[in-house]
């Protein structure tokens, strides 16, 4: 099996330190391959002509990428961990996320990690990386809480819809298998759903993977928002990791309102979030 890639994206904040910190971790568990990635935007003056700014930009490039080989053995020196081998590469662009995609489509990447810092307001949500990756990326994304500190990944609680429950079963074993993590099934259930019953749903569970999984169906509070239910079930099973399955290209209202979930989370994030695009996957039905 060929081994997993992670593009590992960083600012040179202090808060997209989170990014690698997790990436190195992962990387610690299971064989994942890491390349760091910096966007940066190299002015041109209006004056200068082709050559010209090839030659500065040639140099300012060259610039960037030590900054990002000092950046990136500083936070492997932060966890005692030795490094010889971390590939690092510098974009120019004036659009970092377009970039990011582009980048990680062209080379293959398995997925994207991107540390985010919470945001409380719609400006700071539809302006952020995290958010426009998570709409727009066709890689799974990481997105890792700029308060992340290092520890084991050894649970992964898995927030369903129960739709498409095949495709996204085989994608979360995936993960989770290599670094040997337990996984629950995570279900909000409403009175109008047709299946309810825990012991119908784990078979079908198992039906698709005979990798243990647990399976808890919690009854949704209509009174409080989805995320303010997911955030109470994370602080009871405080899991390593979440994972979510979402849909795309939704528009501006379905990003705003419930739709907006798995995004919402990123922003608000406790504990790193990994997303998988149900078009990516070749997925059909509605967002968590």
């Amino acid at each position: 099996m060929a081994m997993k890639k992670i593009l590992v994206t960083t600012d040179f904040s202090a808060n997209s330190k989170a990014a690698l910190r997790f990436a190195i971790q992962l990387a610690s568990q299971h064989d994942f391959a890491l390349t760091f990635l910096h966007v940066h935007n190299v002015m041109r003056p209006t004056s200068w002509n082709k050559a010209t700014y090839a030659a500065y930009e040639k140099g300012e490039m060259a610039k960037i990428r030590k900054t990002l080989d000092r950046f990136v053995k500083s936070v492997y020196k932060s966890l005692k961990i030795s490094t010889s081998d971390h590939p690092c590469a510098i974009e120019n662009s004036v659009f970092p996320e377009i970039a990011i995609i582009s980048y990680a489509t062209d080379h293959a990447f398995d997925f994207v990690c991107v540390s985010t810092r919470g945001a409380g307001t719609f400006e700071k949500l539809f302006g952020t990386t995290t958010a426009h990756l998570i709409n727009h990326s066709p890689v799974p994304v990481i997105a890792v809480p700029g308060s992340y500190r290092v520890a084991k990944l050894t649970s992964i609680l898995y927030a369903s819809d129960l739709s498409s429950l095949e495709p996204q079963i085989k994608q979360v074993v995936d993960f989770a298998g290599p670094l040997a993590a337990t996984v629950e099934l995570l279900h909000f259930s409403v009175p109008t759903e047709p299946i309810t019953d825990p012991e119908i749903i784990k078979m079908a569970v198992r039906k698709f993977s005979d990798y243990p999984i647990d399976v808890h169906l919690k009854p949704l509070d209509p009174a409080i928002p989805l995320i303010a239910n997911l955030e109470s079930a994370i602080e009871t099973s405080k899991p390593s990791m979440l994972m979510m399955f979402t849909k795309q290209n939704q528009g501006f209202f379905h990003r705003l309102f419930p739709s907006s979930n798995s995004i919402d989370y990123a922003l608000l994030a406790t504990v790193p979030l990994l997303v998988f695009s149900k078009a990516y996957a070749g997925f059909r039905g509605i967002d968590e």
